[in-house]
């Protein structure tokens, strides 16, 4: 009970520290949402004139923007898992009562919940400015997400375990985590890409966490996707138990 009761208190915490910053919140939620309404706005009869274009504005745009989402929520970690090393907070946090377990896992649902409150509000924003025209099943692509999400937050805890600094923890997190989404098969299908491309693409985990995306917002059946969120469960396994090993408190 009293371990429950310090992480809703350290997670609470966590939330208005990280709304004290707007440019933070700005990048984790307001800027996959403009992302969805600029490109939402430009897209009219006269622009999207083939299948392929049509296709990417119905579903693809919608996964992109949740993608944006996902990663910047995780670039977000990596840089306040960073800030909070380099100014001794992580090693003063890990001196109270609270378990390691504990203070780590209070920033993952932090990140979940402002992973659910962007997406909510590219719901609200889709319904008022850009209509998809589609009936998509909402709760199981928030679940969806979250389950990406979580994948995508394991390799945070990676890159923030090993990054040096939190001045180049962003930058780093970046160049890491975006040429993932050119490669995951969002923009160019994966059975066009080079064979080495290709077989890159396949051990990337936005390759899995796009095609359940793209799927579950299609209303494929979850045991369609069984195997990629099997791959993102094994990727949230591996990275966590690599993490452990080789994170630093101080």
């Amino acid at each position: 009970m009293m371990g429950m009761r310090g992480l809703w208190k350290l997670t609470w915490i966590e939330i208005k520290i990280f709304l004290r910053e707007p440019l933070g919140a700005f990048g984790t939620i307001g800027f996959p949402v403009l992302v969805f309404l600029v490109w939402g706005r430009m897209a009219s009869p006269k622009t999207v004139t083939t299948p392929v274009a049509s296709a990417f504005m119905r579903v693809g745009l919608p996964v992109l923007a949740s993608l944006l989402i996902a990663v910047s929520s995780v670039l977000s970690l990596v840089t306040i898992i960073s800030i909070y090393r380099e100014g001794g907070i992580l090693k003063r946090l890990r001196a109270t009562p609270l378990r390691p377990q504990t203070i780590l896992t209070a920033h993952v649902i932090v990140k979940l919940m402002l992973t659910a409150a962007t997406l909510a509000l590219l719901v609200i924003a889709g319904k008022r400015y850009y209509p998809v025209g589609v009936q998509v099943p909402f709760f199981a692509f928030t679940v969806a997400l979250l389950i990406s999400t979580c994948s995508i937050l394991s390799i945070g805890f990676v890159i923030a375990s090993i990054v040096p600094t939190a001045r180049f923890a962003q930058p780093i997190g970046a160049i890491i985590l975006y040429p993932m989404i050119a490669l995951s098969g969002l923009f160019v299908p994966l059975e066009s890409l080079p064979p080495a491309l290709h077989a890159v693409a396949r051990v990337l985990p936005l390759t899995y966490a796009v095609s359940l995306l793209e799927g579950i917002w299609s209303g494929d059946a979850w045991l369609a996707h069984a195997g990629d969120v099997a791959a993102l469960v094994v990727v949230f396994l591996v990275c966590t138990g690599l993490s452990t090993k080789v994170f630093r408190w101080e």
